[in-house]
């Protein structure tokens, strides 16, 4: 699974249970999604791919980026502007919000690097010169190399 589908999937979870729990409730919604923003499908997937491919593998600046995003997504988008317009009623505050986010980038992260097997790299370092049977060679070919 791609890691934009991933970080929807998350994203559409983290709302569901903030709904539930009261944390905002969206006024304005897409049809048949009742409580689902239309940024979920829209621009959270383009904006993660974006993120993903210009600072994977530098986690340094993946989380500089994501956090300098995620300030702007909790300080103005969700705080002033749709809360403004009538689309969303934020109930918490964004100080609270801001680790929801960060904790959901770096998740996000994590997935990534587990579905490109970085974690098991270790483990593939140490076993490098051990082969699986399949490509060992027959008994057969052993006699004959010897024999040569």
């Amino acid at each position: 699974m791609p890691v934009a589908m991933f970080a929807l999937v998350l994203t559409v979870i983290i709302h569901d249970v903030g709904t539930t729990l009261g944390f905002w409730a969206t006024r304005e919604s897409i049809f048949p999604f009742h409580q689902m923003m239309p940024y979920f499908f829209g621009t959270m997937p383009v904006l993660t791919i974006w993120i993903f491919k210009f600072t994977y593998g530098r986690f340094g600046m993946y989380f500089i980026i994501n956090t300098i995003l995620d300030i702007g997504f909790n300080f103005f988008l969700l705080n002033y502007f749709l809360p403004n317009h009538g689309i969303f009623d934020f109930k918490i505050s964004p100080f609270l919000s801001l680790p929801i986010t960060l904790i959901h980038a770096v998740v996000i992260y994590g997935y990534q690097m587990w579905q490109d097997g970085v974690p098991l790299d270790a483990k593939n370092r140490v076993a490098s010169s051990m082969q699986p049977a399949v490509a060992k060679p027959l008994f057969n070919q052993q006699e004959d190399e010897k024999e040569d």
